[in-house]
């Protein structure tokens, strides 16, 4: 019993200090905001590229809603229709119910539904296909800012890998428009990605180039975006939806 109560004491005692760390932050967020806005630029239109319905809510949902803070028209770029289980009409509806959550609108979001761009981890992507997509879609909304993975996608997922490739060579041939950067999320081992908030140590001491955090108020927000994704809500995946850093916190890298 002894033991048992000290183990609900030590839990409780994690609970006030996550809530007080969370408080914190939330101080240092909205000043680090003013920051990032002189960075990144305010009314920027961005553009977030992913591969699958519910990238945008499991991976990128703090970038959307921290960019919406800063007055960035977001706009989503999505190459295939997740249709691995042959659940794609279900998952593209998903989408879009995530996105309005999110503040993204239908007119702002294309889903590509193509062969050649197949939700299977065991195809590779060309990327030259993928690179020519993207510009034009660069090239016809006037974006200035592209959000997407690194290399290591995240979940290591070789779709996610693939449009890296693709923006990535887009930078290495100067072939983006002139002041249209990039930024990449970057990916973490697999303990760091389930700490949570308890993660944030770590992120500051790799210095990204963009951070960011969302409030308790946000993180619900994210969540709701996350359950429109119902087809996909599997027992671990409810389990990342509580634990996962990605929920939370996104640390981007400028290409």
């Amino acid at each position: 019993m002894e033991v048992v109560g000290l183990l609900c004491l030590a839990a409780a005692v994690l609970a006030w200090g996550f809530v007080r760390v969370w408080d914190v932050w939330d101080l240092w967020e909205r000043r680090k905001s003013q920051e990032q806005a002189g960075l990144l630029g305010g009314g920027t239109r961005s553009l977030l590229v992913i591969a699958h319905p519910d990238d945008e809510a499991m991976f990128f949902a703090p970038t959307i809603l921290g960019l919406a803070r800063l007055r960035h028209r977001v706009s989503l770029l999505c190459f295939s229709a997740g249709n691995y289980y042959n659940q794609g009409e279900i998952r593209k509806k998903e989408l879009l119910q995530s996105c309005e959550v999110l503040g993204i609108p239908p007119s702002s979001v294309m889903i590509i539904d193509h062969r050649d761009f197949p939700d299977d981890p065991g195809v590779q992507w060309d990327t030259q296909r993928v690179a020519d997509i993207i510009l034009r879609h660069i090239e016809d909304n006037g974006i200035n800012l592209v959000v997407t993975f690194d290399a290591g996608g995240v979940s290591g997922h070789r779709n996610h890998a693939a449009l890296y490739a693709a923006v990535r060579a887009l930078h290495a041939e100067g072939r983006l428009p002139k002041g249209c950067s990039v930024l990449t999320l970057q990916s973490v081992s697999l303990l760091r990605k389930y700490l949570s908030l308890l993660d944030l140590p770590c992120c500051l001491l790799r210095a990204p180039h963009v951070l960011f955090v969302l409030s308790r108020g946000e993180v619900a927000q994210a969540q709701r975006a996350m359950s429109r994704h119902r087809s996909q809500l599997l027992w671990f995946r409810r389990l990342y939806v509580l634990f996962s850093r990605y929920m939370r916190i996104n640390s981007l890298h400028f290409l």
